[in-house]
Formats: structure tokens, C-alpha cells, sequence
């Protein structure tokens, strides 16, 4: 009785260090901030405010500016990020290729520097008076662009580095994905007298589909969470012209100090991740 009591005891033991980790860290501030979408926080206490909160962040133009910042940036960015992981994924499977290894990991170890340190490197790439950047186009131009001055600009520096930072991880991601297509379906190809770019459209391209979609939701997600790019790089400017979602949500929830607003924002903005991610897998979902 004892040991059959002990074997009922003790798996729940090992896994009570997560449950209470899980039930303070993540289930405690989602509960938290699920109330606080309704509320106001005001004299330690709580005040109900009903939709109060969802209906200023929906009437409020920076959150759409916000948002169509963010937009413009996916729609520009993601695809030219996957296109890229694509082409580097297909030169990096190459068999006869030599130090594929080496090559692997020099694309690779981007992702494993932290958001700050490449941030605060691109800013001084771009600087306007002595970055890299405009030193050396300096050579070719009177004066270099001010980057961090002018929109288009900004966002171009933004997705140029967040470009830099995540291609490496989706094309290792992307790799995994050609190694999984059988050699077979290349020499069948071959034989029925498919060429290269043939055999990329018809055996590549179909055999990555489910990493595609993986790795495109992936970024897009990625991308609808941006924060530590635009706030370190350009302060969400000029003139508001780079703020992100989350950038606005920290803005209003610890610059303002208006948590009800920001949690009811960072709702809105799970549900559009939701809707999102919903599409991309019903587009892509075979009959």
C-alpha cells in the first residue's frame, strides 16, 4: 500500500519545482493582466472600467500609427529575410561544396550575439557624422544620408538589422528542411529532364513547405513583437515614424504608467498574432 502510494506521490514531486515556477511566472502575471485590461489601477486598488480601456487604444492614432509602422516593416522584411535563408540554405546543401561547416557557422553566429549589443552596433555603423556606413559612402558622395533622421530611413536601418541578425537562424532552419527531401526525387527529376531552377520549383520548393510556413509565422510573430531594435536604434523616430505595437504597449504601461491601457493593447495585439498565425496556416493547408 505504501509503495503503491509512493509511485502516485513521488512523479508529482518531481514536477512541483515547474508547477510553482509556471503558476508565478506565467499563469499569476496572464491572470493579473487579464484583469487589468478592465480595470484601472488607482490608490492600490482596482477600478472597474469596463471596455474603457480597449476602446481608447482603438481610438487612439499613435496605436495605429504604431501599427502601421510595424506592418509596413513584416510586409517588407519577412519575405525578403525567407527568400534569403532560402538561397543560402540551397548554397549551403550543396554536396560538393568545401568547409560547409565553417560556412554554417559563420551564418549562424549572428543570432547568437543579444539584441542590445547588435543594436548598439548598428547604431554606430549608421551614425550620421562618423558611422561606417556613410564613411565609406562619403568616398562616392558629398554627405551621407542621416539615417535615424529621416522615416523611410530609420525603418530601412531597422529591417537591415534585424535582416542581419535572423537569416542565419531561418536558413539553418531552412536546411534542416533540405536534408529531410530524398536524393531520389533530384535524380528522378533529373531524369525526366528537369534542370536546376525546375528541380528547385518542383522538388525544393514542395519539400520545404511545412518549414517554410514554420519559419514565416515564426518571423512574422517575431516581427508583430519588435521592441528592443526600434527603442535602442532610433527611439521609435523620427517623429514617431519607426514606433512599433510594443513599443507604444511599454510606452503606456511604464512611461505612462498606465497599465490598464497597456494590458488591454498587448491583448488586442495576441489576438491579431492569433488571427494571423490562423490565416497563414488555413492559406497554406492542402486539400
Amino acid at each position: 500500500m505504501r509503495k503503491k502510494l509512493n509511485n502516485l506521490i513521488v512523479p508529482y514531486v518531481f514536477i512541483l519545482p515547474f508547477l510553482i515556477f509556471f503558476l508565478v511566472f506565467m499563469a499569476y502575471p496572464i491572470i493579473f493582466s487579464f484583469i487589468m485590461c478592465f480595470s484601472r489601477y488607482a490608490n492600490a486598488s482596482f477600478v472597474f472600467k469596463g471596455l474603457d480601456n480597449f476602446k481608447f487604444v482603438l481610438n487612439d492614432p499613435l496605436f495605429w500609427k504604431a501599427m502601421k509602422n510595424t506592418f509596413i516593416m513584416l510586409i517588407i522584411q519577412v519575405p525578403v529575410q525567407t527568400f534569403l535563408a532560402v538561397v543560402l540554405a540551397v548554397f549551403l546543401n550543396g554536396k560538393k561544396l568545401k568547409g560547409r561547416g565553417l560556412m554554417r557557422m559563420i551564418i549562424f553566429m549572428p543570432i547568437l550575439l543579444d539584441s542590445v549589443s547588435y543594436s548598439i552596433i548598428f547604431s554606430i555603423f549608421f551614425n550620421y557624422e562618423n558611422g561606417v556606413v556613410n564613411n565609406f559612402l562619403r568616398i562616392f558622395l558629398p554627405d551621407g544620408p542621416q539615417w535615424m533622421n529621416v522615416g523611410w530611413l530609420a525603418k530601412a536601418v531597422l529591417m537591415i538589422a534585424i535582416t542581419w541578425r535572423w537569416t542565419g537562424y531561418n536558413t539553418v532552419i531552412m536546411l534542416s528542411g533540405l536534408q529531410s527531401i530524398s536524393d531520389d526525387l533530384y535524380e528522378a527529376a533529373s531524369i525526366d529532364g528537369a534542370g536546376r531552377v525546375k528541380q528547385f520549383f518542383y522538388v525544393t520548393l514542395p519539400g520545404l513547405k511545412q518549414v517554410l510556413i514554420f519559419a514565416v509565422i515564426l518571423s512574422v510573430t517575431g516581427m508583430l513583437q519588435l521592441f528592443t531594435e526600434p527603442y535602442l536604434l532610433t527611439k521609435g523616430g523620427p517623429v514617431n515614424e519607426t514606433l512599433t505595437i510594443v513599443q507604444y504597449l511599454y510606452e503606456k504601461g511604464f512611461e505612462s504608467f498606465d497599465f490598464g491601457v497597456a494590458s488591454a493593447g498587448s491583448y488586442i495585439l495576441v489576438l491579431i498574432i492569433a488571427v494571423l498565425t490562423w490565416l497563414q496556416l488555413k492559406a497554406t493547408k492542402e486539400d
